[in-house]
């Protein structure tokens, strides 16, 4: 891993010594410079929780992934700078099914930094820009919306999305220490089984400041602010135009002989 080149990736420029403010920047610029995807379980392209191989797919080749890849290489990414990070395991809230999905389901980071822990995710889509202080029953006030942690059924702690005082459960997690290799069963799940969400359509989604852009199945979404200024619906062979027009991605890399 070069880590000039996963810097230039995300177009960060600032301080590297570890601190909260370094620590800030560099998980909204990851944010906002790497997008979440999917397209690799629908171009039938194996995922390998092999953190070489990642470096090459989102750095090298300026892709996307889903959590395993990028909070996995922003991990490695973290410690190489020097910070104290190790990977934990979170279980995402299903709203139609209520219910959790598996241990392994979600891999997020955790850090240590001051006497304080911080959940740091950049691999969950429609989430915080900034890391998440561990500190209990307190609303955390992020540019995408007001979140709060709390204790869940032990061992588990739960994030919520607070909205006019409603909460809205994100996912439970431990304080475990795990290693990349313990996601793999779950890797192969979510790139496989027909009741994973990835497997059901083509999805790539980035924020930027003030909202989103995404690609989901044959929609364009493009939202301002909460409110969706643009829906367009387009012909599935046509996918790639607005892959390559809104994430600047060749089809063409996607698909393998």
């Amino acid at each position: 891993m070069k880590i000039t080149d996963y810097l230039d990736r995300i177009n960060y420029n600032g301080a590297l010594a570890p601190s909260l403010e370094v620590l800030r920047a560099l998980q909204k610029a990851h944010i906002i410079h790497i997008p979440f995807e999917n397209l690799d379980i629908h171009y039938n392209n194996q995922i390998n929780l092999d953190i070489d191989k990642i470096y090459h797919k989102v750095i090298s080749q300026k892709r996307g992934g889903f959590c395993y890849e990028l909070n996995g290489l922003f991990h490695t990414l973290l410690n190489k700078i020097g910070f104290n990070a190790h990977i934990i395991s979170g279980r995402v809230y299903n709203h139609k099914k209520q219910t959790f999905g598996k241990e392994f389901d979600h891999l997020i980071i955790l850090v240590s930094l001051n006497q304080k822990k911080y959940l740091v995710d950049v691999g969950f889509g429609e989430f915080v820009f900034y890391p998440l202080e561990l500190t209990l029953d307190k609303i955390q006030t992020d540019p995408r919306g007001d979140f709060i942690i709390e204790k869940a059924h032990p061992p588990y702690y739960k994030v919520s999305k607070v909205t006019q005082k409603k909460k809205t459960v994100q996912y439970i997690f431990t304080l475990q220490k795990r290693e990349l290799h313990d996601f793999s069963e779950m890797c192969i799940y979510h790139q496989t089984d027909t009741n994973s969400n990835f497997t059901q359509k083509k999805l790539i989604t980035r924020p930027h400041e003030s909202g989103r852009v995404t690609l989901s199945g044959n929609m364009l979404k493009i939202t301002e602010k909460d409110t969706v200024i643009q829906t367009m619906t387009f012909l599935p062979e046509t996918f790639g135009k607005y892959l390559k027009d809104w994430f600047g991605i060749d089809e063409a890399a996607l698909i393998r002989e």
